[in-house]
């Protein structure tokens, strides 16, 4: 064993490094500095984005030509001498009409093709980059965050984006450009009235724009009360066989109603925002033009203005009124997606606090080279959650390559907690951990964990068939070697029994399988992986007597020429290890054989009088 080597500083495991999900802790940034993080998303298909905009240019000119054509039909069609030149005058009108709506036709209707296609391709992309941040994140991260909270994010919050992408921000351009447009003609057309309704618009606008910071944070708000009541419901339906055996079916029915309640609550509050936001809007637009209209008709009463003048001004005062409610729902939609966005920022900027070393075990998939040495020394560690109790307390063992080593111990002692920094989901905050001398930390995380092969007391079987779960442990293996492994884990024999053998699908977490079985598969994943390092927790403790004796002569076999730690509460299982190390209030209390142990008379001794005794 080493000596002790000089403390080494704690990770930084500050609530920085994890999305903070509480309603105030939104930023202050600007809505459209927020959507800026989205650019990388969007500018990856340039072209379908450029011929969006060219689609978005000939729909909006072609819509702002229709006044003009208007005007032509009332000034010229129906004048003295257009009149005495017969129908031809207001034929030809007409036929410019008709191939001016065939061209806004066509811009609009492809318009929408593209924007749609990239508002569903970024959202999926979107999804893809968060989903694969979240499954890089280590356990602190998880520990501040529910994963229902995670699933609102990646569901609701990218469907929002979707829709500011694929419809809102085209909307919104659209109607800029006609706002804009509009305007222009107008002044072009009378510069006196243009002049004035410019001037009430700069005015309403102020107060409109206020009023929209409200209208974020509302957004905000409900975002997080829906994201509630994901993360409820799926942690109720993860556990609902406890639930159903405590019959607490009409109370866990009452927490997910309140929690409704309180996101329909928050959704009538943006809601009704965001309606006097666009009431807002339009009453004072519209007042204004209203009233630039009124002297425009006074205008044309006066000879001083044509009737197809006003009429040509009238269209673009509605094209601007149009667009200015049009551009206020916009502006909704974009609060609204600010807030999507930055929930969905706090996880794709999110990062872990255990950061994976440069250095890569020898070890090639599926090929077990030798038995991997282990070396904890002076190991000091305090979960993030519970910085004053100390989880393992100046911890000093060894384990030779090819060795069999046992942790026993009372519930709480730190044996799984041994585990969970040799697969460095943390690093001890004082001491030094060593995998064929090399310190964890310095190992590549991919590397360490394909050197280790874990069999929980929680087996874990995924939604697939029985061949994919084992295959799980080793992607590139043949169907022979999967069920190799499932003969050498005793599995083979009931999933022969299945309707469908090796392909039959085993339902969610497995729930067609006893805990027995599931914990076969799970052995089965593990001896397919065929690691040099065998990580067993409690690993037969689901199973009946005559599988466990089973499984246990599997296991044995297969810890023959490989490193393997074991962590049982069933001492019958660890009698034969090399070496069992007995830990206590996260501390070692004694090692040695199982017959040293017992004759020393120790706490292991008191577990072993309890146990067989019994």
């Amino acid at each position: 064993m080493k000596p002790e080597d000089p403390a080494v500083p704690a990770p930084d495991t500050s609530p920085k490094n994890a999305p903070d999900p509480s309603p105030g802790s939104a930023p202050k940034r600007p809505a459209l500095a927020v959507l800026g993080a989205l650019r990388p998303f969007v500018l990856r298909y340039r072209l379908r984005l450029a011929l969006a905009a060219v689609a978005l240019v000939v729909a909006a000119a072609a819509t702002l030509t229709l006044p003009l054509a208007f005007r032509q039909l009332i000034d010229l069609g129906f004048a003295d001498a257009a009149l005495s030149a017969g129908a031809g005058q207001v034929n030809l009108v007409f036929v410019a009409l008709f191939c001016v709506s065939c061209v806004l036709a066509l811009g609009t209707a492809l318009r929408f093709y593209l924007v749609s296609w990239l508002g569903e391709r970024v959202t999926a992309d979107l999804r893809e980059a968060v989903y694969s941040q979240v499954l890089r994140q280590d356990p602190v991260f998880f520990e501040t965050l529910r994963t229902g909270e995670v699933l609102s994010r990646l569901s609701t919050d990218t469907t929002l984006i979707q829709t500011l992408v694929g419809t809102s921000i085209s909307l919104g351009l659209r109607n800029l450009l006609l706002f804009v447009g509009s305007v222009s003609m107008m002044v072009v057309t009378s510069p006196t009235l243009a002049s004035l309704i410019i001037g009430m618009l700069l005015a309403v606008v102020a107060p409109i724009l206020v009023f929209g910071r409200r209208v974020r944070r509302l957004s905000r708000d409900s975002q997080d009360r829906i994201a509630d009541t994901g993360a409820l419901a799926g942690e109720t339906l993860g556990a609902m066989q406890i639930v159903q055996a405590y019959v607490r079916e009409s109370l866990e029915a009452t927490r997910y109603a309140d929690a409704t309640e309180r996101a329909f609550a928050s959704a009538v509050r943006r809601n009704r925002a965001r309606a006097l936001l666009t009431a807002l809007a339009i009453v004072l637009v519209f007042g204004a033009i209203v009233f630039v209209l009124w002297l425009g008709a006074h205008a044309v009463l006066d000879g001083r203005m044509t009737a197809g003048v006003l009429a040509q001004f009238v269209m673009y005062a509605a094209l601007v009124a149009g667009s200015t409610g049009a551009i206020a729902e916009v502006l909704g939609d974009i609060q609204r997606a600010a807030g999507a966005t930055e929930r969905l920022l706090e996880l794709l900027e999110a990062r872990p606090t255990i950061m994976s070393g440069s250095l890569h075990l020898p070890v090639a998939s599926g090929t077990m080279l030798r038995g991997a040495s282990v070396n904890l020394s002076s190991v000091c560690f305090s979960y993030p959650s519970r910085p004053g109790e100390a989880a393992l307390d100046a911890v000093s063992f060894g384990v030779a390559p090819g060795e069999t080593v046992a942790l026993v111990g009372p519930s709480g002692a730190g044996k799984t907690t041994v585990f969970q920094l040799l697969l460095r989901f943390h690093d001890p905050q004082q001491g030094r951990i060593e995998i064929d001398g090399h310190d964890l930390r310095q190992l590549d995380s991919a590397s360490l964990r394909q050197a280790i092969g874990l069999v929980s007391q929680d087996s874990v079987v995924f939604s697939a068939d029985a061949m994919e779960n084992i295959r799980y442990g080793r992607l590139d293996a043949s169907d022979e070697e999967v069920v190799a492994a499932a003969r050498a884990a005793r599995a083979d024999e009931f999933i022969t029994r299945l309707p469908e053998g090796y392909r039959t699908f085993l339902g969610e977490r497995g729930v067609r399988l006893s805990g027995g079985q599931r914990q076969r598969i799970a052995i089965a994943r593990a001896l397919l992986k065929n690691p040099p390092l065998l990580l067993l927790d409690e690993a037969t403790s689901a199973l009946d007597a005559q599988s466990e004796r089973a499984v246990q002569a599997a296991l044995e076999q297969a810890m023959k020429g490989r490193t393997t730690i074991v962590i049982a509460h069933r001492l019958a299982t660890i009698v034969n290890a090399d070496r069992i190390v007995v830990l206590d209030h996260g501390a070692i209390a004694e090692q040695g054989t199982h017959a040293e142990l017992v004759a020393a008379g120790g706490l292991y001794a008191r577990l072993a009088a309890m146990q067989f005794d019994a």
